[in-house]
């Protein structure tokens, strides 16, 4: 594998594409009151996106009852959010919300069904207006499994994220540390 891969444009944009539709799902499962909470632990999500350039990515984040509750206080990512409704219907949750980000307004509409305590999986549509880079939509589906204790060296919140082009290592963030430097 050649390690001065420099992503395209295209593979960049859907990377932050893939990361901030993620995060905003996140707030919108975490921000609702009635939500079923994500054993404490170390989670394995598997993201397939479909679009111009699909893409596979997986992820390990470490969760506790803190972390999990992070979107429920205010912060940026819900400031862009005019929409941000769950809802339960038979076994899952459906999340619906309408944000504005890098110039572009995302509807997404997704529905989540699982235990929580030991999977779930999420199957998401989003519409991007005007079309975010040439992309008019995407489609996503996350299936999470929970894995035992985090790892050592991963604090409550850590994000560990395989399987981005332009980036063999992989990548480690944490939403809570992201949100204290957007302020």
């Amino acid at each position: 594998m050649d390690t001065n891969y420099e992503p395209n444009g295209m593979e960049t944009s859907m990377r932050k594409t893939l990361i901030a539709t993620t995060l905003m799902l996140a707030a919108g499962i975490a921000g609702a009151a009635d939500t079923p909470a994500r054993k404490s632990g170390l989670w394995e999500i598997t993201n397939n996106m479909s679009g111009p350039q699909p893409m596979t990515t997986t992820m390990q984040q470490c969760v506790d009852e803190k972390t999990d509750k992070l979107a429920e206080q205010p912060g940026d990512m819900k400031q862009n959010c005019t929409k941000n409704d769950m809802s339960r219907s038979g076994g899952k949750v459906i999340v619906d919300s309408v944000c504005k980000f890098e110039g572009t307004t995302a509807t997404t509409h997704a529905e989540f069904s699982g235990d929580f305590g030991s999977n779930y999986r999420g199957d998401i549509r989003t519409t991007y207006n005007p079309p975010m880079h040439g992309m008019k939509d995407s489609q996503m589906v996350i299936a999470a499994k929970w894995l035992g204790p985090c790892k050592p060296g991963m604090k409550p919140g850590d994000v560990m994220m395989q399987g981005m082009p332009g980036m063999p290592g992989g990548m480690k963030f944490n939403p809570a540390d992201m949100q204290k430097q957007m302020r």
